[in-house]
């Protein structure tokens, strides 16, 4: 169970950095690309259900929910395997 949780972990941590890296590369025009206003697409889905909670929110802050809700949901993930690692053992 440990193993799988420690995979799971990298996996999204893995996806977590490439929609980041995709972010920067599409917002700032890196590498030749041009200029993309849909390129933080990807961390949408990485970020459910914080950044459906977020409409609230002003709106100079969404982005940075958009960001940061996926390293939350990275938290609760590494929580979780932490305490069900206890739990086992």
């Amino acid at each position: 169970m440990a193993t799988a949780c420690r995979w799971i972990i990298r996996i999204v941590g893995v996806l977590y950095l490439g929609a980041l890296a995709l972010l920067l590369i599409g917002t700032f025009g890196l590498f030749g690309q041009e200029q993309d206003p849909l390129s933080g697409v990807f961390l949408l889905p990485l970020g459910l259900p914080w950044v459906l909670l977020a409409d609230g929110v002003a709106d100079a802050l969404k982005p940075w929910v958009a960001i940061l809700a996926p390293a939350v949901n990275l938290a609760i993930l590494f929580a979780v395997c932490r305490f069900v690692g206890r739990r086992v053992s």
